[in-house]
């Protein structure tokens, strides 16, 4: 698994399989989210069968499926909301590159612009293309 680290509490990653997830929870983790699509995977690694394997290792699991290019206030807010205060999260897609776009949206206005970029880049993730997102959502929260 390719685990990168966000913030203290998340981690994203590219797909995760079903076998992955006890490791997960061994790990400490107590959250899984799913933001890949259905419609991007087969029926071995669709929502269903992750939400069971989460279930099966004692985890949390959320089903926020992001389609590229289609972020909206709703995916935020519920992103928001399943990495708040629930223990260490993990967040994967086919990268993680929208888990990362997501967590970048959720911190504007909390965190300045220049750390949540360098973040997302030490995590090996470009988020310059959302960048004026990024600022229109902290001037409207500021």
């Amino acid at each position: 698994m390719d685990l990168r680290q966000l913030s203290a509490t998340l981690a994203v990653s590219p797909q995760i399989l079903p076998e992955d997830v006890p490791a997960l929870a061994d790990a400490g983790f107590k959250v899984l989210i799913n933001n890949r699509p259905d419609d991007e995977v087969g029926s071995d690694l669709d929502h269903e069968v992750m939400a069971k394997a989460a279930s099966d290792a004692g985890m949390s699991y959320r089903y926020l499926p992001f389609h590229p290019g289609q972020v909206t206030p709703q995916l935020i807010s519920d992103f928001a909301a399943a990495t708040a205060g629930q223990g260490p999260v993990i967040a994967y897609c086919r990268s993680g590159n929208r888990c990362s776009v997501l967590w970048a949206l959720t911190q504007a206005g909390k965190l300045p612009e220049d750390e949540i970029m360098q973040t997302a880049e030490k995590a090996g993730y470009d988020l310059n293309g959302i960048r004026p997102l990024i600022a229109s959502l902290a001037s409207r929260k500021g």
